[in-house]
């Protein structure tokens, strides 16, 4: 007999938002490594912000929603004078930090880029810093702003190791939201009861599709998507810290939970779990693996799959560079992920569409011996149509050892090769980049250059005098650490 009634016994909260809220509110995060990479984070997470305000399509999304309006105690975002609410604070200084895709990377089942969370936890810890001086009270000081990236990265990179959100159509900045409210609602000073009522609001939420990151949608969306996430996430910390109610069975319940809901395709990356068959996995306990392991974009602003790529363009460009019109083909050996989300034929219709198409990212360094910014813009491509000539001859193959090792734990390499084939019958050396130079495992060469990046991404803002003030703050540990996050905030602000 159908039954003709719901029974009505409220659950406890689904054990993966305890999970969350467990290791956000009572961590101690005692790893030296991910201290110092936190550090490099946060400056070089900054610098890409800065160098998005050179282009007009990213400053025309920013400042207050009604134009004038000024916010006591509002927070700053850095490059430019607006004083704004948190919540749209974090989706300003999300939507700079973002722009070019040229912070860091995390890369599992799911993919993603953890310091796009800095949004809200610096306009979070502005507003505070300056409410608490106003009262009378100690700012926060910017390791507390170190610790929340760690908790932040944590979080999202935790769920993405083994939670395929891209195959069943969900964007990666859920998880954004999700790690942003967590350590959002910290710094507010929520309670657990708080901290997992914010956490089920931002589950329980529609989440975003990824049709603005795939052929043939791809836009600018993809470059303000997390800045809304993390706006929200903002949001969503500040009503639970009114005593809204949480919604305990988010994921859980039967037909209107997250899992029925939205994670209804089954794959090979999802786990079956206890609460069910599409539950999310959780592989490993909660710490700093993440931040210790977080993918640097240094070279390149580019999709992070093609770094290699572009890396190896580079290396072949002295050989190639004058024999453009003798190229048969070239060849990209790669790996599955690549293949599934950027490797693209046909018209590329705007920035957004070209720095998410592998091709085009190798064509480019292979042409002009780099990759800049610069290239994806609209009068660059018209201007060269050489380019699309050589994406025109790109062979795109797969490497099962790429593929298998991208997602290794000891390994987590992401490998690509190129090769280029003349009408002669001769061809280049086959150049094969396994690990980008921004990979933990490239840190002793890549951190000096990581310096360098910041110092000329400041100079597109600010004087001599202004970046040395920064550099010298960010560059002591001990100085910065101390710092109130008020005047840190305060350094950046025109």
């Amino acid at each position: 007999m159908t039954a003709t009634f719901d029974l009505n016994e409220r659950p406890d909260y689904d054990t993966v938002l305890q999970k969350i809220a467990d290791y956000a509110l009572t961590y101690q995060i005692d790893s030296e490594e991910a201290w110092t990479t936190a550090r490099y984070c946060l400056m070089d997470t900054l610098g890409c912000g800065l160098l998005a305000l050179r282009f007009p399509e990213c400053t025309k999304h920013l400042g207050p929603m009604v134009e004038g309006t000024t916010v006591p105690q509002g927070a700053r975002v850095p490059g430019t004078s607006y004083r704004l609410d948190p919540v749209k604070a974090a989706w300003d200084i999300g939507c700079i930090i973002r722009w070019l895709d040229y912070n860091d990377t995390w890369l599992a089942a799911e993919w993603g880029h953890p310091s796009d969370n800095l949004g809200a936890i610096l306009a979070v810890a502005d507003h505070l810093s300056q409410k608490r001086v106003s009262e009378g009270k100690e700012p926060l000081t910017m390791r507390v702003v170190l610790e929340s990236m760690i908790m932040a990265h944590e979080i999202q990179g935790v769920l993405a190791l083994e939670n395929s959100f891209n195959r069943v159509g969900l964007d990666h900045v859920l998880l954004v939201k999700v790690a942003s409210t967590a350590v959002s609602a910290k710094l507010m000073g929520a309670n657990r009861e708080q901290m997992l009522s914010a956490l089920s609001h931002a589950w329980v939420d529609g989440q975003a599709l990824r049709t603005y990151r795939h052929a043939p949608n791809a836009g600018s969306r993809k470059s303000w998507a997390a800045g809304d996430a993390t706006s929200r996430a903002v949001r969503l910390a500040d009503i639970a810290m009114r005593g809204e109610m949480g919604i305990p069975g988010v994921l859980t319940a039967p037909q209107w939970g997250f899992y029925d809901v939205l994670f209804s395709k089954t794959n090979k990356d999802q786990k079956i779990k206890p609460e069910g068959e599409r539950a999310l996995s959780i592989p490993q306990e909660f710490g700093s693996y993440v931040m210790e392991n977080i993918l640097f974009k240094i070279s390149f602003p580019a999709e992070f799959h093609a770094q290699t790529a572009a890396e190896a363009a580079v290396t072949l460009h002295p050989e190639v560079k004058n024999r453009l019109d003798d190229i048969d083909k070239i060849v990209i050996t790669t790996h599955e992920s690549a293949i599934r989300i950027i490797s693209k034929v046909g018209k590329l219709a705007n920035a957004a569409d070209r720095d998410h198409c592998l091709q085009y990212m190798t064509a480019v360094p292979l042409i002009f011996g780099s990759l800049k910014a610069e290239h994806y813009e609209d009068d660059f491509h018209e201007a060269n149509p050489i380019i699309d000539r050589l994406r025109n001859k790109m062979e795109v193959v797969e490497d099962e050892r790429y593929t298998r090792e991208y997602i290794e734990p000891d390994k987590r390499s992401i490998a690509n090769a190129v090769q280029v084939f003349f009408k002669d019958g001769s061809s280049s050396e086959n150049v094969a980049v396994e690990y980008p130079i921004g990979h933990r495992r490239r840190r002793t060469e890549g951190l000096p250059l990581l310096e360098e990046k910041f110092n000329t991404n400041l100079a597109t803002c600010f004087p001599l005098n202004r970046r040395k003030n920064i550099i010298d703050t960010c560059t002591n540990h001990q100085t910065l650490e101390a710092t109130p996050v008020n005047e840190f905030m305060a350094l950046f602000r025109l």
